[in-house]
C-alpha cells in the first residue's frame, strides 16, 4: 500500500539578495552591511633601526591608543575609522611611531531604530574592523624589523559607555528659574 502525500501549498522562506530570509514576496534588509574596508592613512616612523634592532636587549615602553570615529556619507550609509597610534620608546628615545587609520563604509537598514545608530557606529563597526587593523599594525611592525606587535582585543561597549559618559559630565548644568 503507498501512501499518497499532499503538496504543501504554504509559503516558503526565500533568500533575497542580502541574505535575510523571509515570507515570499517580502524584502528584508540586512541591518547592518559592511559596503567596504580600507586603509585611510598609515605612517611608520623607524627613526634608528640599526641601533634599536641590533644588540639591545632592552623592551621598549609601548604606548598604544585606539579611537573610533563616525560620519554619515549618505543615507544610512556611515565611514566608520579605527585610528590606532603605537608609540615604542626606549629612554625616551623613539624605537618607532606607528598611526593607523583604518576605515569601513558601513549601511544601517531602515528598520534599525534611530536610537541604536550610534551604539551600532561606535560598538559592533569598530569591532568589526579591530581584527583587520590589528593585522595591518602585526605585519606593519613586523616589516619593520621587529617582533610583530599584536594588539590586545578592545571592548569598544566600554569605551563607549566611557566616551557618554564624558560627555554627560560636560554637557553644561540645565538652567534653572526661580519664581
Amino acid at each position: 500500500m503507498t501512501k499518497k502525500s499532499k503538496k504543501d501549498t504554504t509559503p516558503k522562506n526565500k533568500t533575497n539578495n542580502t541574505g535575510q530570509t523571509g515570507k515570499a514576496g517580502t524584502e528584508v534588509q540586512a541591518p547592518l552591511t559592511v559596503s567596504a574596508q580600507y586603509i585611510k592613512d598609515i605612517s611608520f616612523e623607524n627613526p634608528a633601526p640599526l641601533a634599536n634592532i641590533m644588540g639591545n636587549e632592552e623592551r621598549p615602553s609601548i604606548a598604544i591608543h585606539i579611537e573610533a570615529q563616525a560620519h554619515n556619507i549618505a543615507e544610512r550609509t556611515f565611514e566608520v575609522s579605527l585610528r590606532v597610534k603605537v608609540d615604542a620608546k626606549r629612554k625616551d628615545a623613539a624605537v618607532f611611531l606607528l598611526d593607523l587609520e583604518y576605515a569601513g563604509a558601513f549601511s544601517i537598514g531602515k528598520d534599525v531604530p534611530e536610537e541604536y545608530l550610534r551604539p551600532i557606529l561606535m560598538i559592533e563597526c569598530p569591532r568589526i574592523l579591530f581584527p583587520f587593523a590589528r593585522n595591518i599594525v602585526a605585519t606593519t611592525t613586523q616589516e619593520g624589523g621587529y617582533p610583530a606587535l599584536l594588539l590586545t582585543p578592545v571592548d569598544f561597549a566600554d569605551l563607549y559607555q566611557r566616551q557618554v559618559a564624558q560627555e554627560k559630565s560636560q554637557a553644561p548644568a540645565p538652567a534653572t528659574s526661580v519664581q
